[in-house]
């Protein structure tokens, strides 16, 4: 692997270590802005998730930042799961989770990918609110990571639950 990219996953990975043990707790919403430059840098555009999430994948694939990202909706639309293959980040995500089984470490809460991704639907599609709600599954030996975000359009659509834990 090229050291430059060692490295900044190195960074990561400590980043979010230090994050998860920070006591007052106000560091963890921050990570949501972890890795969304990449896509501000671009001129993405759309008028539905579809279109967004289409070309913010076709800029992320381009960019060599993963391989595939696929996704699909459910829960009324709030729903978004995301799945990503052989992303940059793997290393990072194999690390920590070595740490976890290994030095009491922390598990993975933080995907810089998800993070641009929803950055993108929030400001261009102007939605009220996102968040990466859980970190499914990550296989660093596939190189497949799986997330469910969340994605309110409106105020009114803020609140709505569903039992999701099959999906």
């Amino acid at each position: 692997m090229d050291e430059k990219i060692a490295y900044f996953n190195d960074l990561l990975v400590r980043l979010e270590e230090i994050f998860y043990h920070e006591l007052s707790g106000m560091t963890h919403p921050k990570v949501e802005y972890v890795g969304i430059d990449f896509l501000r840098s671009k001129n993405i555009e759309g008028t539905t998730v579809e279109e967004i999430l289409d070309n913010c994948i076709k800029e992320i694939t381009a960019g060599g930042l993963a391989e595939e990202v696929t996704y699909s909706r459910a829960g009324e639309g709030i729903l978004l799961i995301l799945k990503i293959k052989n992303c940059i980040h793997i290393p990072m995500e194999a690390k920590l989770q070595y740490g976890l089984k290994n030095e009491g470490g922390v598990a993975p809460y933080m995907c810089p990918i998800a993070n641009m991704i929803l950055d993108r639907i929030l400001e261009v599609l102007k939605f009220q609110m996102v968040y990466n709600a859980s970190i499914e599954s990550i296989d660093t030996e596939t190189g497949e990571c799986s997330l469910k975000c969340v994605i309110y359009e409106s105020v009114e659509k803020i609140g709505q639950v569903g039992d999701w834990r099959d999906l």
